[in-house]
């Protein structure tokens, strides 16, 4: 059976909530979602398994009445009527368990301003790139991060990933990482400490707020969706004007209205199914697309990502994507996650392939492929982006070194088996190979496939050629602390 696209899962947090101030478990767009029984009390969560195919959840949920000593060094934050405390081992493998009910509530009375943002030209030379909201936690990525190592100098725009959809709202992801969480002068991107002031913004959307001071060019936009919470799409379709409602009330909230340039929904996928299988019809995706753009406006970015699959019969012909991009300003086809230990025996392929290759394991699988396809449908190429991955695939128990060999399983990851990033890999498992446009290592019995500053230059070249409007990622955190990927994407535009 096809495997769905998709893109990393990297999560690397364990979050504990107070019910009566809730939050989420990490998100992944590539990540399985399991329902826990929150607690009534304050919850301590540990050991959330998660495997790459989006299956296989267990979890431990331990309840207020056990003292959090009792599991010294097994706990990670645990916040309880605004105490924080964390323990001193951190997690081995991310939750990506969103609760079953957003937990913070949009207002319902929009501003009456309207938005003034100026949509983007089509110089054929973005660079967006996301921004995971759960990179605050295990992974310590922060927006100041952006600044140190060079990146928001190349960057046009930022995908801040991910809102919530449930029940067909647009709803807060993570409400700590989002706008609660201190930042000290030392991690402020202005070298300003968050403060405690009744109304005073704080979190990654504060951090925002300092980067676009900063930096004016960039434009930050919010994903909703992914691939855990694209499930309120359905909703999302039966009421794409009660949903465009609640993403305007969300996005155009008076406490982080000026954060905000764009809103992309992330939906995975219309009328085909990602974790969660939709049959709201072709027109659906059209739909939504249409209500966010009338109720935002033609004066406010609106973006979506969208399927890859170059296929005949493919995730790109199950809905009138056409249709729904011809109200867009930019559109970002997720050309990367084709293959992976997804499927455990392989056989070994790069999971972002640009072009074919004698062999590939399915047809339409590669970045051309997705590209052509839209082309043919009518999208201007101009709104199209190119993806890039900032991070590997890889199979365990591999003896063939060139792609197409059979494996046994999941390469180790950092975060995940199967899954590491561009900076560790560099230096790792170093690339012996390219193959379709991309780079590909065999260390030992490991056989991993990514993106290298060679081969992205390939493929900018291609952007070019083919007049693209330039080339988005995933994500920040993967790169190196000085910026390598980014900046082969930003020189060779």
């Amino acid at each position: 059976m096809q495997k769905s696209l998709r893109r990393a899962t990297w999560v690397s947090a364990i979050v504990v909530v107070a019910a009566t101030a809730a939050i989420p478990a990490s998100q992944a767009s590539a990540a399985a979602a399991c329902a826990p029984a929150w607690s009534s009390s304050s919850v301590y969560v540990k050991d959330n398994q998660s495997s790459q195919n989006g299956k296989n959840y267990t979890a431990k949920w331990w309840t207020q009445n056990e003292s959090p000593a009792t599991h010294s060094g097994q706990w990670d934050v645990w916040i309880d009527n605004g105490v924080c405390g964390g323990g001193t081992t951190p997690p081995t493998t991310p939750p990506t368990t969103p609760p079953t009910t957003p937990p913070t509530t949009p207002p319902t009375t929009p501003p009456t301003t309207p938005p003034t943002t100026t949509p983007p030209g089509t110089s054929g030379k973005n660079v967006v790139g996301y921004f995971a909201e759960w990179g605050v936690y295990g992974r310590n990525y922060h927006v100041k991060n952006l600044v140190t190592s060079g990146s928001a100098s190349k960057l046009t725009h930022l995908l801040y990933a991910f809102g919530n959809t449930t029940g067909g709202q647009c709803s807060i992801g993570d409400a700590y990482a989002d706008y609660d969480k201190a930042y000290t002068a030392a991690d402020s991107v202005d070298g300003v400490a968050d403060t405690w002031d009744t109304g005073a913004l704080r979190g990654s959307f504060n951090q925002l707020r300092k980067l676009k001071k900063a930096y004016p060019n960039i434009k930050v936009i919010w994903s909703f969706g992914g691939w855990t919470w694209s499930g309120g799409f359905t909703q999302a379709a039966a009421n794409p004007t009660a949903f465009a409602n609640s993403c305007y009330n969300l996005v155009k909230d008076p406490r982080w209205s000026d954060v905000f340039d764009g809103i992309d929904l992330d939906w995975e996928y219309p009328n085909a199914c990602g974790l969660s299988c939709d049959a709201s019809g072709p027109a659906s995706y059209n739909n939504v697309i249409t209500a966010v753009r009338n109720k935002f406006g033609n004066s406010f970015l609106v973006t979506s990502a969208i399927s890859a699959d170059g296929s005949n019969g493919g995730k790109l012909d199950a809905a009138d994507y056409a249709g729904g991009i011809s109200k867009l300003n930019l559109v970002f086809p997720m050309t990367y996650d084709y293959f992976g230990a997804f499927a455990p025996q392989g056989p070994t392929a790069p999971h972002s392939p640009l072009n074919s290759y004698a062999g590939i394991p399915q047809q339409g699988f590669w970045s051309d492929a997705a590209i052509q396809k839209l082309k043919s449908k009518g999208v201007p190429a101009s709104k199209m982006l190119l993806g890039i991955g900032f991070y590997g695939r890889g199979w365990t128990g591999v003896s063939q070194a060139t792609p197409g060999g059979t494996a046994t399983g999941a390469a180790p990851g950092t975060y995940e088996a199967g899954i590491e990033d561009y900076k560790v890999l560099k230096n790792s498992c170093p690339s012996t190979g390219t193959v379709g446009g991309t780079a590909y290592a065999k260390c030992g019995s490991n056989w991993w496939s990514y993106d290298t500053p060679s081969t992205i230059a390939g493929k900018m070249a291609y952007v070019k050629q083919q007049g693209l409007g330039g080339a988005f990622f995933w994500e920040f955190s993967g790169d190196t602390s000085n910026g390598e990927l980014i900046t082969a994407i930003k020189n060779n535009l």
